[in-house]
């Protein structure tokens, strides 16, 4: 059986002032390619199906379309929340949507949710844990000692019915950890009360009796621990940090107990998203300029501050999303010691020196006024300072 992990589709998500729909829709058309060129059996949708917990009218579309796509195939479905998505939002209609073979997971409610998939001769027992905080667990669970989310995953798996002679995967929403390292942070996730690197993780130990676990949380694709524990990574690149991923969706052969196969199959965006450092004459030169629909972070080298950089970078890149700079004054401020920059300073003198690092000459007194109202309106200056 072969089985597509998907995770953190985040749709109706937005990259600065920038729709991503139609970017999103360009993915989704994709994916739905590439179950019929590897004649997927299942598809595992690992949670923030959506970015918003109200999603927007284009997003709802969006997955409609998909998962009606999907049944059209002939394709099982199995989907559970994230901390990005709203349970009864994501939920509604998941009765219905069983007739169909999509099964969707929301809320635990003290026993982990179990499909069976069944193709000629071989079943694989599939496993839904939606994102779940350890005082959940500790309600439907209070006989167990729980103080940490380990502690809970540990004790909602212990309660399942799982039988380790059978073939087995679990698709999951959490913080997972190898032995000795935290998984590599995409840069775009927002991971809620979890304090990374600090208690509220689970180790990957935790699900040794499952042949695949497929991972949802993290934007980066990587295995944690073992090559069957897998986060898929978000397959759009959301944030500056993701810039230079090489996106991809894990394909898992299953044949047998203790055999899953992983291959990760490549996935193109419509736009990429790319990083330029330069001056702006030298980036902006018709000989340096290549693909401008893409989506461009611009570190900008020179000196003087560029005179609305933004419009005239845009002329040329559309979808440029941020411009900030690199230069002596930049590094300059970064290692000022900010922790003592404004013991016994009045506002006025802050904001001179910050002026005069960034300018390289001093403020006027009307554009003083003008920071001074500003503050004041901000609640940071008072009349009698």
């Amino acid at each position: 059986m072969r089985f597509l992990h998907l995770g953190d589709l985040h749709l109706g998500k937005s990259l600065g002032d920038f729709d991503l729909a139609e970017d999103q829709e360009y993915l989704l058309n994709q994916l739905l390619d590439i179950v019929d060129e590897k004649s997927v059996d299942a598809v595992l949708i690992a949670g923030d199906v959506y970015d918003k917990a109200i999603p927007s009218e284009s997003a709802t579309r969006m997955l409609d379309n998909f998962l009606s796509r999907l049944a059209e195939k002939n394709i099982y479905v199995y989907i559970i929340s994230g901390n990005h998505d709203s349970d009864e939002r994501l939920k509604y209609g998941s009765r219905l949507f069983e007739a169909n073979h999509i099964y969707i997971s929301t809320k635990y409610e003290g026993s982990l949710c179990k499909e069976t998939l069944k193709k000629n001769n071989e079943e694989v027992d599939i496993f839904l844990l939606p994102f779940v905080k350890a005082s959940q667990v500790r309600h439907y669970l209070p006989d167990e000692k729980i103080e940490s989310y380990d502690d809970a995953v540990r004790a909602v798996i212990k309660k399942a019915d799982i039988d380790r002679l059978r073939c087995n995967i679990l698709v999951a929403h959490q913080f997972v950890a190898g032995k000795s390292e935290d998984p590599i942070l995409g840069g775009s996730e927002s991971l809620g009360t979890q304090s990374v690197g600090l208690v509220e993780k689970i180790g990957y130990d935790c699900f040794d009796g499952f042949d695949y676990v497929a991972l949802g949380h993290i934007h980066s694709p990587q295995q944690v621990g073992r090559k069957e524990v897998r986060y898929s990574g978000s397959p759009l690149k959301y944030s500056l940090s993701e810039v230079y991923n090489e996106k991809s969706v894990p394909l898992i052969t299953v044949s047998g107990k203790g055999k899953a196969d992983i291959e990760l199959v490549p996935v193109k965006p419509m736009r990429n998203m790319r990083h330029l450092k330069g001056k702006i004459r030298e980036l902006l030169d018709k000989g340096n300029i290549t693909a401008p629909e893409d989506f461009i972070y611009a570190t900008l080298t020179d000196e003087e501050i560029v005179s609305d950089a933004m419009g005239v970078f845009q002329q040329v890149y559309p979808n440029t999303v941020k411009i900030d700079y690199d230069n002596s004054h930049t590094r300059e401020i970064e290692q000022v010691d900010i922790s003592k920059i404004a013991e016994n300073r009045s506002f006025d003198e802050l904001i001179s020196d910050f002026y005069r690092q960034i300018y390289s000459c001093e403020i006027s007194e009307e554009e003083m006024d003008v920071m001074r109202t500003v503050a004041r309106e901000a609640g940071v200056l008072h009349e009698a300072d």
